[in-house]
């Protein structure tokens, strides 16, 4: 697979990425104030709950659970489905799936589709597959709508265009929609109501015309083959219900075993996302049902590297993603460096350790995504499923540093050496020497102490990139270990 998932166009590594965002005071802002906002409303409805720790880990268990028997479950979903009157196909990669998709829609003799926002969609490049032969799609979330527009990037989860404000987007309403559709009313300002209304005018008549709907799922249930979209706007239900052919592409990580199980993430998603007690929208469907929504149903199962994230021990949480962007909404790196900057439809602390995984570390992005953070732990601290981002954006700098990617040998899953790096596994491997020689290290940091007027302010060939943008940590008088035998300290733990 490609550097960059299918019709995105290529991208510098994070910092040249990131550099130029943090340079953008409009951008800056525009992030600045919508994470801020959506961080203070997400903790006060999560405060509500006074078992949102025991949900929290309710879920988790519920989706390590289903990844640790995922063969089984979605063989029971594949059946269920198809008791229901669905079709499944299975998509090994984003070509295998996009094949399938454009299959479908041909044989409708339809030359348009109407999307419900989906995150899958947009990581195999759909609409752009779609495009190619001759059929449009339509988003119909507000924001992607915005996006696709301004022919922009998604920068955010649920909230794809947090990076413009009203008056760009009025802007883009104004000049746009009249060459897709229903043009902006005369006069339009941009009042967030003027706003919602232009496109509500603007997409009903897509509603109404469309024949063919294409959508994603939160979750999957393979007891009942029934699947679940939440949303805030109610274009979902549109999409879901109007069409008369109904294609939803959901990865294969997206299945729950039991109807009971949604209980939990009905509750943790929308606090989570968008700070709400329930979603406006939650829209089920189990196959087709004569004279009641559309009557063909397929569902396409995409692995598109999930898979091979599954086979490692470490890197596999990240499949329980719920998609809720959390993490993105408190992470000072993401605020500062906005969505673009990750070149992936899956930004922020989760696109970090997920993008890489599905895609492997071989390309210039994928190999400093793990290196897009801070460690500060605030993205697992809010995860409703405690994924814990630090721990695989760790696992993930080891995978790069070594150069290799995870592969199974056995019942294990190994880092393939590779070539590269050579400098920083040397250091490494200093490192851990020094660590293990406690009186080695004891005379190195004496050493330091004593010479510390002598120690340059940048660090020499490889390590000026990292000194280049930080200020070297100062080296004390003394050792932590010298104080404390010199203090009463060394005393009392002699006793």
């Amino acid at each position: 697979m490609s550097g960059t998932f299918v019709g995105m166009p290529a991208f510098p590594a994070f910092p040249r990425a990131a550099h130029d965002a943090v340079h953008n005071p409009v951008l800056r802002a525009n992030l600045r104030h919508a994470t801020h906002t959506i961080r203070a409303r997400r903790a006060g409805a999560v405060a509500e709950l006074s078992d949102w720790a025991e949900l929290r880990e309710a879920g988790r268990r519920i989706k390590d659970h289903t990844l640790r028997h995922l063969d089984r479950y979605l063989l029971q979903l594949e059946e269920s489905v198809t008791a229901a009157g669905g079709t499944v196909h299975w998509a090994v990669d984003a070509d295998d799936a996009n094949r399938i998709v454009t299959e479908l829609v041909r044989a409708t003799g339809e030359s348009e589709v109407v999307k419900v926002k989906s995150m899958a969609t947009q990581e195999i490049g759909l609409n752009e597959a779609l495009a190619r032969e001759g059929i449009r799609a339509y988003e119909t979330d507000l924001a992607e709508l915005i996006v696709q527009l301004g022919e922009d990037r998604p920068s955010h989860i649920l909230v794809p265009a947090i990076h413009r404000n009203r008056g760009e987007i009025r802007d883009i309403f104004r000049s746009e929609m009249g060459k897709w559709g229903r043009p902006a009313p005369a006069g339009l300002t941009d009042t967030p109501a003027e706003l919602a209304e232009a496109a509500r005018l603007h997409l009903r008549e897509k509603f109404l015309r469309a024949r063919v709907g294409v959508s994603g799922a939160n979750f999957m249930v393979a007891e009942t083959g029934t699947l679940i979209v939440v949303e805030s706007e109610g274009n979902g239900r549109m999409c879901l219900t109007l069409p008369e052919t109904l294609i939803s592409v959901v990865g294969i990580e997206k299945v729950v075993p039991t109807w009971r199980d949604l209980e939990v993430f009905l509750q943790t998603l929308p606090r989570s996302s968008t700070a709400e007690r329930m979603n406006p929208y939650t829209s089920m469907w189990t196959g087709t049902t004569d004279g009641d929504g559309p009557r063909t149903f397929h569902l396409v199962l995409l692995d598109n590297g999930r898979t091979d994230t599954l086979a490692d021990e470490v890197g596999r949480q990240a499949l329980r993603c719920i998609r809720c962007s959390a993490c993105l909404n408190v992470c000072p790196v993401y605020e500062r460096a906005g969505g673009h900057a990750y070149g992936s439809v899956y930004p922020g602390p989760i696109g970090a350790v997920l993008s890489p995984q599905l895609r492997g570390t071989g390309s210039e992005i994928d190999a400093s995504l793990p290196f897009a953070s801070s460690l500060c732990g605030a993205c697992y601290e809010v995860c409703p499923v405690a994924i814990d981002i630090p721990e695989v954006l760790v696992h993930l700098r080891e995978r790069v540093v070594e150069g290799g990617p995870a592969v199974r040998q056995g019942n294990k899953v190994v880092l393939r050496p590779a070539k590269g790096h050579a400098a920083e596994r040397a250091a490494m491997r200093a490192a851990r020497w020094a660590f293990t020689h406690p009186g080695a290290l004891r005379a190195g940091r004496r050493l330091a102490s004593r010479t510390r007027r002598l120690h340059p302010r940048t660090l020499p060939g490889p390590g000026r990139a990292w000194s280049g943008t930080r200020d070297l940590p100062a080296v004390p008088p003394e050792s932590f270990r010298d104080w404390w035998q010199r203090t009463d300290g060394g005393k009392d733990g002699a006793k």
